[in-house]
């Protein structure tokens, strides 16, 4: 089973488990590297997909696979101390259960949940839905998708939209969108909205 990871800084994981967020964009890799991207459906194929068109390799298209696929269900990663084991569980080795490698707390994974291993998540989701889409292109309903909050607060002001950080600071805004395009610069880095990368847009339901 493969993990999938959200940004616990901005509560993303949170609002996964309590299914407020349903939609995840993950920046295609390496798209630099080829002359044009396109998503569409080929003829003679099945489905719609993502391609690269490499004018160096004597002018081809070739198929960007999505790490995630449809009907997928894949571990919502956690440190293992935020997924309630005790300090005293036994670390034991995937690959040999009678191999005792120390307590969780004695693991990277107590308070690094890229080290946890997928079977001990207790929250997992399944994939709705796949596409491609340049990164502006996201609709306002998608931005509340992806975990964007309206506000109820006569103090922050009704009709504003924005997310809240790991510190209870909540940051609002006139519109989802722009909500959502400085949480973008938030999560991966300055200027990541500004140049409006491709994106693997992946909806979700969670597994109960």
């Amino acid at each position: 089973m493969k993990k999938i990871m959200f940004n616990d800084r901005y509560g993303l994981t949170q609002a996964v488990i309590e299914g407020r967020k349903t939609m995840t964009r993950r920046i295609v890799r390496n798209q630099e590297e080829y002359y044009e991207l396109r998503w569409f459906q080929p003829y003679g194929t099945r489905e719609k997909a993502l391609y690269g068109y490499d004018d160096l390799r004597g002018g081809i298209w070739e198929v960007i696979w999505p790490t995630y696929v449809m009907h997928e269900v894949v571990a919502v990663a956690q440190r293992y101390k935020d997924l309630g084991y005790s300090d005293f569980a036994l670390d034991r080795d995937p690959k040999d259960v009678q191999h005792v490698r120390g307590t969780l707390k004695q693991s990277a994974g107590w308070n690094n949940k890229l080290f946890v291993r997928a079977e001990a998540c207790k929250h997992r989701i399944r994939i709705t839905d796949i596409r491609c889409e340049r990164l502006q292109d996201i609709s306002d309903e998608d931005c509340l998708k992806e975990g964007i909050r309206p506000s109820f607060s006569e103090s922050v002001g009704i009709g504003k939209y924005g997310y809240i950080d790991d510190r209870g600071t909540g940051l609002w805004f006139d519109t989802p969108r722009a909500a959502f395009a400085e949480l973008i610069d938030k999560v991966c880095r300055k200027g990541t909205w500004a140049s409006n990368p491709w994106t693997m847009v992946y909806e979700f339901e969670l597994v109960k």
